[in-house]
């Protein structure tokens, strides 16, 4: 099987991975602050962001149209667009490129709703490694907590009602992002994903961050790179 490999491009990839919940996206927006204050030139991109496929995606969500098939091709067209135009020209400048989520969500919540894991990796071949790959680990309660206190409703896809686990939405979720979590965890030491423990204190995580990316950027060019 044909795996991603090491880029030879001047950029620094970095990405962030976990359960809904887990506060990766916190942490990586914090990073993104300090690394602009540090005076690095700093991008940051976002799963499923990309305006080629954004009005399908919006459209099938809505009408609940969305295969597990559907869904992988349409995440993988997503990626390769974002991938082309920001993620590689970007690394190519010498940029300090951030991930919101990168191919392993595919992985886990693609294999969750039942794709073959071969087949996603490979349809993922493209990929470069990223220079550093968080987890960010936590109790699937302590995520459950946090998402329920933090949002008026879960949506359809997003608890996984498409898979049947239950009817209740909660109970979905609760189900769907437990089998994600497990996913997760089987990737640890297949790609090598760093792993923060999300239940510490944000400065604390912070701080961790920091120390391994300062570490990885000791030799990556500084400069700045237009918002």
């Amino acid at each position: 099987m044909k795996r991603y490999g090491e880029h030879r491009y001047p950029g620094k990839l970095f990405i962030v991975e976990g359960i809904d919940g887990s506060g990766k996206s916190t942490q990586l927006s914090l990073l993104h602050q300090w690394l602009r204050a540090e005076g690095y030139g700093v991008v940051h991109s976002e799963w499923n962001s990309s305006p080629l496929v954004s009005r399908t995606t919006r459209r099938g969500k809505r009408r609940h149209l969305l295969t597990p098939a559907t869904f992988s091709l349409i995440h993988a067209t997503d990626f390769a667009d974002r991938n082309e135009r920001n993620i590689f020209a970007l690394l190519k400048t010498g940029a300090v490129v951030l991930c919101d989520r990168y191919i392993y969500t595919a992985f886990a919540r693609d294999g969750v709703r039942g794709m073959d894991a071969r087949w996603l990796r490979e349809l993922y071949s493209f990929a470069v490694k990223p220079t550093v790959a968080f987890y960010f680990r936590v109790p699937l309660q302590v995520a459950m907590d946090r998402i329920l206190a933090a949002r008026s409703g879960i949506k359809y896809y997003e608890a996984g009602m498409d898979m049947d686990l239950s009817p209740d939405v909660e109970e979905s979720f609760r189900l769907f992002q437990g089998r994600i979590l497990e996913q997760y965890e089987k990737m640890i030491p297949e790609f090598d994903l760093q792993v923060i423990d999300a239940t510490l204190p944000i400065e604390v995580q912070q701080e961790q961050m920091r120390q391994i990316v300062k570490s990885k950027l000791e030799q990556a060019k500084r400069l700045m790179v237009a918002p």
